[in-house]
C-alpha cells in the first residue's frame, strides 16, 4: 500500500494532540518535543479526522486523483 502523504506544520502546531487521539490507524507519533509526526503513514485511510479536527489548522492530508478504470 502506497504511504499517504501528510503534511504537518510545525510552525501552526500547538501540540495538542488532537490528531494522534483521533486517528483510528495510530499513523501518527509525537517527538520529544510534543510535536506529532507521521509514524506509519501507510496506515493512513485519508479519513481526514486529523485533518478536520485540527483546531490550529495543521495538518493536511493529501487527496490524490481517483482513477476511473472505464
Amino acid at each position: 500500500m502506497k504511504e499517504t502523504e501528510i503534511y504537518l506544520d510545525k510552525d501552526l502546531c500547538k501540540r495538542c494532540g488532537i490528531c494522534v487521539e483521533l486517528c483510528p490507524k495510530d499513523v501518527f507519533g509525537i517527538d520529544d518535543m510534543g510535536l506529532p509526526f507521521v509514524m506509519h503513514g501507510n496506515l493512513c485511510t485519508k479519513c481526514l479526522f486529523c485533518e478536520l479536527h485540527c483546531p490550529d489548522y495543521a495538518i493536511e492530508v493529501m487527496r490524490g486523483k481517483i482513477e476511473n478504470n472505464e
